[in-house]
Formats: structure tokens, sequence, C-alpha cells
């Protein structure tokens, strides 16, 4: 096996800024980059059309492109739909950033989709996700969601509901092994139709948790991202680790993502550890051996 894919690094795993998080996603070796674009000066209300410019020029000159946006909104996702409309038209302006900037994809988290297919939570996410799909397909791009809040299976069964694939998938095998235990092998398979964008990331599972615990969900509490670190950190349910240091196998993963045709990005996604660049700078190195 020997991968053709161009390997992506989240710019905020680097913890030091935007700007200067590109320049060492150059020096690491990445040949692209995803960066959140929610808040602060990548808050697409706060870049002008002529920052957006610059900032793509920048990028260019650095040798790099964007793999990937990240839209992730937090809370409940999509599942309220009294705050649907406001996340929904957050969610386009980042698209539309994401356009500007070279990128066609900007990843998220819905919400987990409730096994009750007639319940308001699925119908309020179902609802939500089509006017996103349609206006991504309008576009020529897509919404991502990122798996590891429900197991593919599930996750595909969604998706199939919707009139467009303008709301696709971000594969991110290591929240599959940490929350639903599920198969990232055989996820590729059945979410293959699906998969625009990537993270590599590991992890172990220790004991089964209840996806709500980490994700949060309506009616029982908001998903909550420092929690979700420090429960990524501590071990007591489920462990980030190093590339190839957890349970997800790579060999097999990689393979499979080959088997399928996909010819994306593999990002490396690095949420905790006192010394992200050190980590980051093995995680290129480990995917090069596979080229």
């Amino acid at each position: 096996m020997k991968l053709t894919n161009k390997i992506g690094v989240i710019v905020d795993s680097f913890q030091i800024g935007v700007r200067e998080g590109l320049k060492k996603a150059k020096e690491v070796g990445a040949d692209g980059v995803q960066i959140y674009a929610v808040s602060g000066e990548m808050d697409p209300a706060n870049l002008s059309a002529d920052a957006r410019k610059e900032l793509r020029a920048y990028i260019a000159d650095l040798g790099l492109e964007i793999s990937a946006l990240c839209g992730d909104l937090g809370g409940h996702g999509f599942q309220d739909k009294l705050a649907n409309p406001e996340k929904v038209e957050k969610s386009k302006r980042i698209l539309d950033l994401a356009l500007d900037l070279g990128t066609n994809i900007v990843t998220t988290h819905i919400g987990i989709v409730p096994d009750d297919r007639s319940g308001e939570v699925y119908h309020s996410l179902q609802t939500a996700c089509e006017e996103l799909g349609q206006y991504a397909k309008s576009v020529g791009a897509y919404f991502a969601i990122e798996t590891g809040p429900e197991r593919a299976a599930h996750l595909k069964s969604f998706l199939d509901t919707l009139s467009t694939n303008g709301v696709s998938v971000n594969f991110d095998p290591a929240n599959m092994v940490m929350v639903t235990g599920d198969d990232p092998v055989e996820g590729v398979c059945i979410l293959k139709d699906y998969i625009v964008h990537t993270h590599v990331k590991d992890g172990i599972r220790y004991r089964e948790v209840d996806p709500r615990e980490v994700y949060g969900a309506l009616g029982f509490e908001p998903m909550d991202h420092g929690k979700i670190a420090q429960m990524v950190t501590s071990g007591e349910i489920f462990k980030e680790v190093p590339l190839g240091e957890g349970k997800v196998a790579f060999d097999a993963y990689f393979a499979a993502l080959q088997e399928i045709g996909y010819t994306g990005y593999l990002t490396i996604e690095r949420e905790v550890g006192q010394q992200p660049e050190v980590d980051i700078r093995k995680a290129v190195e480990f995917i090069k051996r596979y080229k």
C-alpha cells in the first residue's frame, strides 16, 4: 500500500495563533491546514473581502492550502429548533468564507442523531441539515459531519434521508474507537459515499460510555469542549494518544480509505498533550511511512 493523500494539520492544535500556526504547519511538513472559523480573528464577520484575499495569499505563499475549515458551533449542534435559524445562518457564512479561502469543506458536529426518527430532535436535525445540504450543494461544497457521536451505520441511515450529499462526513477513526467502540475500517466501508475529509488521530477506550456524556444532548447537557479535553486526557473512560499508540488499526484503516478511492486530506488533529508540536511532527512522520 502506498498512500498518495496530502497531509493536513489543524492549525489550532499548535495553540500559538493562526499565523504562527500556519508557519509551524509548513515547518512540520504538512501540505495543508484546517482552521477553526467560528470566533475571534477567523469569525467570518471579522474578515472583510480584502482580509480574505490577503489571508489566502499568505497561505499560498507558505506553499500550503486549506483542507477544510472547522465550523463546529458547539452546544447541542442542530438539535434545538429554536437555536437553529441563527446556527444555520452562521454555518452558511463559514462556508462562504471557506470558498473565499480556497476550500469547499466545512467540518462540524451536528449533535447526536437520536434513534427515534419520529421525535422532535431528529426532525430538527433533519430540517437543519437539509437546508445546509442544499446550500452547500448549490455552491459545490460540503458540510462534513465528524464521526464519533453515533455508530457509522446509524449516521449513514440519517444522511440517506437528506436530498443531497451536501452534508457529508469528516471521518475521525479515533472518535469511533473511543466513544462508540465502532470499527473504523468497517465504518469507512459503510460511509464510503459520504467521506470528503478525514482526521488522523488515535485513541484507546477503557469502558463503555453514553455518547451524551461526551457530546451532550438536548435535555441532557450541552457539549463542552473543556470537559471533552479533560475526558480525553484523564484516561478514565478513554484517552487520545499519539498515532500508533492506540487502538486505531492504521494499516487496515488507510487500506480501507484507499479501497474506496478516497483521495482527500489526512488531517492530523491533536486535542490534548503538553507538547503538541512534538506529537504533530511525529504524526506527520507516521503518515509518511505509508507513502
